[in-house]
């Protein structure tokens, strides 16, 4: 169900955020409130996102003698401060990488994801240090009310999306809106992510569920 007001600690964390197309339908939809996403900021961020989006996926450095993987990987993650709201160190994603505005995704450090990578970020999406994700990993933040005439009207909501540091999720699972991963979490391949799920669990299937616990680590300081 939709929020009724904006959630000023949620406006709070995208100020932080790069290439926020501010607009007060913007403060709604990652408040989660009902908004028209057809207005002229939102339209203009969603076109920059394909943009960068095509840019990427379809570059590589064919021409370029000195280029090893390395290099290829520093330039992806140099590009993907162009878009994302931020970037952490060490992080990287191999095309071909999909979003619906980019800006409302913070990435920690040595994040990684593999090919066909989706993330539709219409609210916030924040992952932390060390997550590793599969092929055809897809996170969804937007959602629509059940009932008809909203979406007649074009109208839609959000819920945020949270996954914790030093997770791991299978190739083509689906992390639905509102969903929070916490730490040290595996999710099972093709596993759909409908619920919370707590630090240091092992979740599979459709929907996921707890199968078992993992040992508890100490958290490791930010990369300098």
């Amino acid at each position: 169900m939709a929020t009724t007001e904006k959630d000023p600690e949620i406006i709070e964390r995208a100020k932080k955020l790069n290439h926020v197309p501010w607009c007060d339908e913007y403060e709604k939809m990652i408040s989660g409130m009902l908004y028209d996403s057809f207005v002229s900021e939102l339209e203009a961020g969603r076109f920059k996102a394909r943009a960068w989006c095509h840019s990427y996926n379809s570059w590589f450095p064919t021409d370029d003698p000195t280029y090893d993987f390395r290099k290829l990987c520093e330039t992806r993650r140099s590009r993907l401060e162009e878009i994302l709201g931020a970037v952490g160190k060490e992080s990287t994603i191999e095309p071909p990488f999909t979003v619906d505005y980019g800006s409302n995704i913070r990435v920690g450090d040595r994040f990684y994801a593999n090919f066909n990578c989706t993330i539709v970020d219409c609210g916030l999406v924040e992952i932390g240090d060390r997550v590793m994700l599969g092929p055809g990993v897809q996170i969804y933040s937007a959602t629509h009310e059940t009932e008809i005439l909203s979406r007649r009207d074009n109208i839609e909501y959000t819920r945020g999306v949270v996954i914790g540091s030093d997770c791991w999720i299978g190739g083509n699972a689906v992390i639905m809106p509102g969903v929070t991963i916490g730490k040290g979490c595996t999710i099972g391949a093709s596993s759909v992510v409908t619920r919370n799920i707590p630090d240091w669990s092992v979740a599979v299937g459709s929907p996921a569920r707890v199968v078992k616990k993992v040992t508890p680590v100490d958290d490791l300081p930010k990369l300098m």
